[in-house]
């Protein structure tokens, strides 16, 4: 079986639809090539759609009655295909609405189907076929009457044919596709379907993948395709993840210090994995150490498909490999105890005592420097969450997009490496939940010195600025990984903004660490302002 991806495609079935010629029948006797001789019809133009220009009426109706009869004969000489029976009950004991779309009218569907033995029409919650007057495949129009008749959306009707029209039509309706081979080989990259098989029994596991799981741990089965397509090599990890582990065991001999980080990510669910890894390793840099081992706990909602919980896997291991980090176990589970997707990461990192950034050293005179601009992270976020409420408000899809695309931003690892290495650096503070606000009065707080900010040199980006007034959130707020703060003495100062912008990195120094008792004193164009306090992120309001 092929996919693009094949465990990197999370989907939601809640129906199957299939092509009838070739896909459930193996056909009889019906020569397409004799019946473009007969009408008339050219090589390359398919017959229905050139019966359907002739202008003659009583032409017209000549070649449907010779193309009814020709199918009537086919139909009555074909055959079911190897396991189209036995898949038919497994989707019904899968509890799937299951239905047929063909460019065949219906008595030579009802007509071939009396050659099955097991099933029926009535096995079919709905059979379209052109007597129903659906615009002919690769038009959507069918597939979209489908999901009318299942209740369902166009993208959890997983669309199964034999012909580039079948996996053209359920692209144009949004339908994830299989394309069905019968064991002939084919150049999938020409049918750009989402799945291709060989044979019709493959199909069950696909299945498998993209309907809903029951409540409790995710199966071990499923998990071990996982664990077995992931390579483990990291020489510290003395434990790997396997079934039946229940811990993960590191050697740390030689390492001074040990870095330790915990969080959850439950706001994101679209790219979780790649929050989860990133808001977690982002914590250990600023301390200077290079994160190394992760844990995860992962619980989804009742009703995940193992085709999502492998996206988030995958995403996972994707972005820890990317790092250096080793995914070293942790715990999968689907529940009731959520509604979304949630993550909580333990995060562990090692370093020399000597090289340990501690936020005490901070004093007044350093500079702040802020990375790249505010609130990288929240930016993604909603793109990705409200996309279509950003669209509704006016926001065009070129910049949702641009906005989607911040996630690429949300490390400070490259910055936050390059900081440590500078000996005038002082401090560093990744801003996370509550924006920007918060994390700099928690930067104030942990050094024990008041911090100085002038308003306008804080970098918000054009985007961000624009969806805060969209939807009525001050974007000073709003969830920001993606943004290092640093405080460096001010001799140092310009080698370390020099470094980090070589990098293609953005960074600028908005204010300095002050005298006084721990706070944030807010100044633009050196006039006192209030600077905002938020009891919580302004992204739960969205929530």
């Amino acid at each position: 079986m092929f996919s693009k991806n094949i465990k990197n495609i999370p989907l939601d079935i809640r129906a199957v639809l299939f092509d009838f010629d070739g896909t459930l029948t193996h056909p009889g006797a019906l020569d397409f090539t004799l019946i473009r001789k007969v009408l008339g019809c050219p090589p390359g133009r398919p017959v229905l759609e050139f019966i359907d220009a002739m202008i003659d009426p009583d032409l017209q109706a000549r070649c449907c009655e010779m193309l009814d009869r020709f199918e009537a004969t086919a139909a009555a000489d074909s055959r079911p295909n190897v396991g189209a029976e036995d898949l038919i009950h497994y989707l019904r004991e899968k509890d799937l609405k299951i239905g047929i779309l063909s460019r065949n009218s219906r008595p030579a569907i009802d007509a071939a189907m009396e050659n099955f033995t097991t099933i029926g029409p009535a096995d079919f919650d709905a059979i379209i076929s052109r007597d129903d007057h659906p615009p002919p495949k690769p038009d959507p129009g069918g597939i979209l009457m489908a999901a009318r008749n299942f209740g369902v959306r166009p993208s959890e009707i997983l669309m199964v044919g034999d012909l580039a029209f079948d996996i053209e039509a359920g692209r144009n309706a949004g339908s994830p596709t299989v394309f069905l081979s019968n064991g002939t080989p084919c150049d999938a990259s020409e049918i750009d379907a989402d799945f291709t098989i060989s044979r019709l029994n493959d199909l069950k596991s696909i299945i498998k993948l993209t309907t809903p799981l029951p409540a409790g741990k995710f199966p071990n089965e499923l998990l071990k395709e996982f664990l077995d397509d992931a390579e483990f090599a990291d020489p510290s990890v003395i434990i790997n993840p396997g079934i039946g582990e229940d811990i993960a065991a590191v050697d740390v001999s030689g390492e001074e210090v040990l870095i330790l980080k915990s969080d959850p990510i439950t706001f994101a669910t679209d790219a979780i994995g790649h929050y989860a890894v990133l808001i977690n390793a982002n914590d250990i840099a600023t301390s200077g150490a290079a994160p190394r081992w992760l844990l995860t706990t992962l619980l989804f909602p009742c009703g995940t498909t193992a085709s999502r919980i492998f996206k988030v896997l995958y995403d996972l291991k994707t972005v820890c490999d990317q790092w250096g980090i080793t995914l070293c176990g942790g715990h999968t589970e689907i529940t009731d105890a959520v509604c979304r997707p949630v993550i909580s990461c333990a995060l562990a990192g090692t370093m020399n005592r000597a090289d340990l950034v501690e936020k005490e050293r901070m004093r007044p005179g350093d500079q702040v420097l802020l990375t790249k601009g505010v609130a990288v992270e929240g930016t993604s976020i909603i793109a990705r969450e409200f996309g279509e409420q950003l669209s509704r408000l006016g926001m065009g899809e070129t910049e949702i997009d641009a906005c989607k695309d911040f996630l690429s931003n949300i490390s400070i690892l490259g910055e936050a490496r390059i900081a440590a290495k500078i000996q005038g650096t002082s401090a560093m503070h990744d801003v996370t939940e509550g924006g920007l606000a918060t994390a700099l009065e928690e930067l104030s707080i942990a050094g024990n010195h008041k911090i100085r900010v002038r308003m306008e040199d804080i970098p918000i980006f054009p985007e961000t600025e624009k969806i805060g007034k969209l939807l009525e959130i001050n974007p000073l707020g709003l969830i920001g990984s993606g943004s290092l703060l640093i405080c460096c003495r001010e001799p140092d100062c310009g080698e370390l903004v020099n470094r980090i912008r070589a990098e293609g990195i953005a960074v600028t120094p908005i204010g300095e660490v002050a005298e006084g008792e721990p706070g944030v004193e807010a100044v633009r164009d050196g006039a006192p302002v209030e600077w905002p306090k938020f009891e919580v992120d302004e992204i739960t309001r969205l929530f």
